[in-house]
């Protein structure tokens, strides 16, 4: 039997959050973590290890690791809560963020405010004291830069605002080759560049199911702005870009690259794949639901891989390749 209600109105209907991360249904947050945002940490500090993993220093002493991650940690929890304090009246109007800690009055703004301040010194305090300054002074850039550049200043204003405010989310791999060797590195420069391109091509996709709940409160996010097959179109260029710089990853790993690349292949071919179907229909939420949720996948699968082209095995599997492929090559001169 058909359904009486048209793809039009499903499409028109705004998809909760909840809908698109199951997870958020069944873990119930209490307040004061809740601003904290810690559901993204996680994949800022992979990105951290990431940059560490690039670095000729690599593995880190434990301590140093310890002290990056937690500082870096610190620093994204009150990142977090000074962007709930910001939009508290923005969240209070929006279906999917009326009941979050500040809007239901579940945390004091005060409350919010000191536990963001004590979060960011004692980030700062650990990665000075246990880290380096290099290492400090970009995670405080990192900060500052989601909170003012993205959430006050780009957010409201711009269609591209995860363009330009994706830099925030990229700022970590240069912490953690800082961490590692005291200066970033062309392996921190290229893993800050991937996490650039490969972010609004991520972030696009939550956005179009999200589209009508921004647009009944003012926010011009692109789909929103232009509509879904622009997006679509826009998400498929950020796509193929994040599998071309994802490629060069081999060159720029000081030992393993062969590996890396050889694995990261089943990886760009999802991306690849799922991208495609989301431009053949850019109103299929599913769709664009499948490619969110495989972007966050992905990244985490890039930084797994790196981490794993260091190791010592993969190291002497990925020698023994270059050997095996040199004495092929042999046999055809």
């Amino acid at each position: 039997m058909v359904s009486s209600t048209s793809t039009s109105d499903l499409i028109s209907q705004p998809v909760n959050r909840e809908e698109i991360v199951p997870s958020r249904k069944r873990i119930k947050l209490p307040a004061w973590l809740e601003v904290a945002k810690p559901r993204l940490i996680p994949l800022l500090l992979a990105t951290t290890v990431g940059g560490m993993a690039l670095s000729e220093e690599w593995p880190l002493p434990s301590p140093r690791l310890a002290c990056t991650l937690g500082g870096g940690a610190l620093a994204a929890a009150a990142a977090g809560a000074l962007n709930c304090l910001w939009e508290q009246d923005l969240d209070k109007r929006m279906k999917r963020t009326s009941n979050r800690a500040l809007p239901s009055g579940r945390l004091s703004q005060s409350s919010v405010f000191i536990g963001a301040i004590a979060c960011t010194l004692a980030a700062s305090a650990l990665l000075v004291s246990g880290v380096n300054c290099l290492a400090a002074g970009l995670t405080l850039l990192g900060l500052c830069s989601y909170v003012l550049l993205y959430t006050v200043f780009l957010k409201p204003r711009t269609s591209q605002n995860i363009v330009f405010g994706g830099v925030a989310g990229a700022i970590p791999p240069l912490v953690g080759a800082s961490a590692a060797a005291g200066h970033i590195g062309l392996g921190g420069w290229w893993l800050f560049s991937l996490v650039m391109v490969w972010t609004p091509a991520h972030f696009w996709a939550l956005a179009i199911l999200l589209k009508e709940d921004y647009r009944s409160v003012g926010i011009p996010m692109l789909p929103t702005v232009s509509g879904p097959f622009v997006t679509a179109k826009a998400i498929s260029v950020y796509g193929y870009l994040t599998v071309f710089l994802s490629f060069l990853g081999c060159i720029v790993l000081p030992e393993g690259g062969l590996l890396y690349g050889m694995l990261l292949l089943p990886y760009n071919s999802r991306l690849l794949q799922l991208v495609s179907r989301l431009r053949d229909n850019p109103e299929d939420l599913d769709r664009a639901k499948a490619l969110f949720r495989w972007s966050i996948l992905y990244m985490f699968g890039v930084c797994f891989l790196l981490v794993i082209s260091r190791l010592q095995v993969a190291i002497i599997f990925n020698d023994q390749l270059i050997a095996l492929i040199k004495d092929f090559s042999m046999g055809f001169l």
